[in-house]
């Protein structure tokens, strides 16, 4: 292959040979992606833009399809693909740490990882946390001080289930400002992150906790103030403006992989053809632009490989979620 072949044409015969030596699975006519919620929000973000990179990279036959199914903070989707749709080599399934989250606390009853197929993660979305523009919190630092006056001073929103990823990650910030009662503090949930920003926007609450992908409208706009991205470093491109909750004195960190699942009783095939499609994704000229665009930084596991990271950050957070009080000892 000549030196002047695009990057996309190499993904794609890589891909070819990586998938042709399964033989026996290649998806037909449609396939779907399940969003976990409704339209805005980062599992909807997901399942859009990777299946517009899809179809550019002629993974999928024809187009793949976005259904929305919002609900118990992604139990709807998990409890629907579990029971109603084993076996279905054609439907992929959105997930993200939320999703883990919402594992690790026992939220979708009488479920657990191994109840479906982990394919693989494609990026990481940062959190952070964020007030209308005309706010009176100027940094962290203030919004974190109000709340060691009064834990409930200051009304937190997010896409996620109370108790959730977005929930989650106010409750280390606080923890690591040393902020006292932290079950106190206040958290609305709304559908997803897009709803919940705008009743920031709209001052109806005070504060954001959700994913730099869901607010980065907003922030063009001028109507957002983000305080804090909860991110080892800055993040680079356009939101290398933000500063990070560690540069402000806060040691809080919450990164949010965004991958994929699938139904039980799949074939090893159709699986192998799945696990290889991210791998092309992930190292396509495509992808790695709408990463860029969006904020998502590196983060990429396939196979047993990713299946293993799930299991062990599912018993990480459900240790976290113990030691600050959302899960009773």
């Amino acid at each position: 292959m000549s030196k002047s072949t695009p990057l996309k044409l190499i993904a794609v015969a890589a891909f070819t040979v990586s998938a042709g030596s399964a033989m026996a699975f290649e998806p037909e006519g449609k396939v779907e992606c399940l969003a976990p919620a409704d339209p805005g929000g980062g599992w909807d973000f997901t399942c859009r833009s990777v299946g517009k990179v899809m179809e550019d990279l002629d993974i999928v036959p024809r187009s793949v399809q976005t259904i929305n199914m919002a609900g118990a903070g992604g139990g709807v989707a998990f409890g629907h693909t579990v029971s109603k749709r084993a076996g279905d080599e054609q439907l992929l399934v959105a997930a993200s740490t939320a999703t883990t989250t919402r594992l690790a606390q026992g939220q979708f009853p009488g479920m657990n990882a191994d109840m479906v197929n982990w394919i693989g993660a494609l990026g990481a979305d940062y959190g952070i946390i964020a007030v209308s523009a005309d706010s009176e919190y100027e940094d962290l630092n203030d919004l974190m001080d109000a709340l060691k006056e009064d834990p409930r001073a200051v009304k937190f929103a997010g896409g996620s289930a109370k108790g959730g990823w977005d929930h989650l990650k106010v409750l280390i910030a606080a923890q690591a400002a040393d902020v006292e009662n932290l079950p106190r503090i206040p958290y609305l949930s709304y559908n997803n992150g897009g709803e919940a920003l705008t009743q920031v926007i709209g001052g109806h609450v005070d504060a954001f906790t959700g994913d730099i992908t869901e607010a980065q409208g907003f922030m063009e706009s001028g109507d957002l103030k983000v305080l804090a991205v909860l991110s080892e470093e800055r993040l680079p491109g356009e939101f290398s403006e933000i500063p990070t909750a560690m540069e402000q004195g806060i040691d809080a960190l919450g990164p949010n992989w965004r991958g994929f699942y699938m139904p039980a009783d799949i074939s090893d095939e159709a699986k192998q053809y799945w696990v290889d499609a991210m791998d092309t994704i992930y190292e396509s000229e495509e992808w790695q632009s709408v990463m860029t665009q969006n904020g998502l930084m590196p983060f990429h596991m396939s196979a047993g490989e990713f299946e293993s990271f799930v299991k062990d950050q599912i018993v990480e957070i459900e240790t976290l979620s113990k030691d600050i009080g959302l899960i009773q000892q």
